[in-house]
């Protein structure tokens, strides 16, 4: 039991801290060619380049919102399983309820930012697609207002708020699942203090 759980956490140490960077950096770059792209007129059908940029731009803000999505989904995974686990383990053993108290707060305190971080990388990517000279959407706002007011403006606001919140999200999800590792730990220790004195492997 105690040697398929360190496989379990030391997953979870190389799984999220290399997709949560790497989901980082995918928005960044994504927001990097963004911002080149907004310099350039993507109305204009003639101009090849800023129309294979544009659905370069697409194209990577959709899978850089799939690695947002599939980091959240991780971390979600971790802490059902691992809530599950100390609670399994504690009423086998006859533990503290203190250790499934913690487990469980740490799970609540994660999952709406977890499901935040969900909803906002899904904004976001919508926004863009309004943001498509070719929508209904940005069509309307021209027609109502003029080039002053486009949904690309809009899109890149919430770009920017969304990714930093994101961000923010990814550093209390890491500190959550060091909490949670450390009381995986103590019921771990107090598990072979148990077996130990049962004589048990």
């Amino acid at each position: 039991m105690s040697r398929c759980y360190r496989i379990e956490t030391t997953d979870v140490n190389r799984i999220f801290y290399p997709l949560a960077l790497l989901a980082l950096v995918a928005m960044g770059a994504v927001m990097v060619l963004g911002l080149y792209l907004h310099s350039k007129d993507i109305r204009n059908p003639r101009d090849g380049d800023a129309q294979r940029l544009a659905t370069v731009h697409r194209l990577s803000g959709i899978a850089a919102g799939v690695c947002v999505l599939l980091v959240n989904s991780v971390v979600i995974t971790y802490f059902v399983g691992t809530s599950r686990w100390t609670k399994e383990v504690s009423e086998t053993y006859r533990l503290s309820n203190d250790f499934v108290a913690r487990s469980s707060r740490l799970k609540r305190r994660t999952f709406p930012i977890s499901v935040a971080s969900m909803l906002i990388v899904v904004g976001i990517v919508a926004l863009g697609g309004a943001a498509d000279p070719g929508s209904s959407f940005s069509r309307d706002l021209i027609s109502r207002f003029g080039d002053n007011f486009a949904w690309a403006d809009v899109h890149l606001g919430a770009a920017l708020a969304g990714m930093s919140l994101i961000a923010v999200g990814f550093y209390y999800q890491a500190s959550y699942i060091h909490d949670n590792q450390s009381v995986i730990q103590e019921v771990m220790t107090e598990v072979k203090r148990i077996r130990d004195e049962r004589g048990l492997d």
